[in-house]
């Protein structure tokens, strides 16, 4: 065990990277815990969490496996924020007219996928973000943004009611990365964002082929955002 912790710790010192805080912890989650993340984001995770404005909600789109989320609620108990973490992600293959066909060549059912999927972001968020853990509801984009226009009182995938609606203080967008589902979700997210509040959009780099990077181009002529980072994915605070 002692090699194996060396040859860890040895693996770790070549992976320092200047794009963040380098945080051992993150490494060793990030050794368990699956997802797609570039590390630019972690930078930006940690900015908006250090510079939240308000003690207003923090908004997850998409969760996957919970890499990005437990990396959030990891980043919020370090700073000390009270800030509670409202996630939402259904675990299907949306927009699919036959979600099978993903799987095909396996003996693996969508249905049995979604399951293992949600189960493992289940675990993985009740081992990781212990004392704080976010709150999940079980639903598209779409029909969350519109409980939280109705400030409805929801129960989320651990049996726990939490009162949605207000204000944001910092979104996430890792969701649908097609145009009109992204760009949904900006707009969602800016009728509830606070002054000073950020947005980081997953896969928005301006070397990306996913169509969230064109909803970037929005924001930027809105002229009430300013880009805090592009690391790749950008980064924006809410200025008026």
């Amino acid at each position: 065990m002692k090699e194996f912790i060396n040859k860890i710790r040895s693996y770790l010192q070549r992976r320092k990277s200047k794009k963040h805080t380098d945080y051992e912890f993150i490494h060793w989650l990030k050794f368990v815990n699956p997802g797609m993340l570039d590390n630019g984001n972690l930078y930006c995770f940690e900015y908006a969490v250090n510079n939240l404005p308000t003690g207003d909600p923090i908004v997850e789109i998409g969760s996957f496996c919970g890499l990005s989320t437990n990396l959030i609620s990891f980043y919020l108990q370090k700073s000390g924020k009270q800030n509670k973490l409202i996630t939402c992600d259904k675990w299907i293959f949306e927009g699919a007219e036959n979600p099978d066909d993903y799987l095909k060549g396996s003996l693996i059912q969508h249905k049995d996928y979604k399951g293992f999927v949600r189960d493992t972001y289940i675990r993985n968020v009740t081992f990781f973000s212990k004392g704080s853990l976010p709150y999940t509801i079980e639903v598209f984009s779409d029909e969350f943004f519109e409980r939280w226009e109705n400030n409805e009182k929801a129960l989320d995938i651990f049996n726990r009611p939490v009162q949605l609606g207000g204000k944001i203080s910092f979104a996430y967008i890792d969701g649908n990365h097609s145009y009109e589902f992204a760009k949904r979700d900006f707009e969602n997210t800016d009728r509830h964002l606070v002054k000073g509040g950020f947005i980081l959009f997953d896969d928005s780099a301006d070397f990306t082929d996913w169509e969230v990077k064109k909803v970037i181009d929005i924001v930027k002529k809105k002229g009430d955002y300013e880009v805090v980072a592009k690391n790749p994915n950008y980064l924006f605070r809410k200025i008026q």
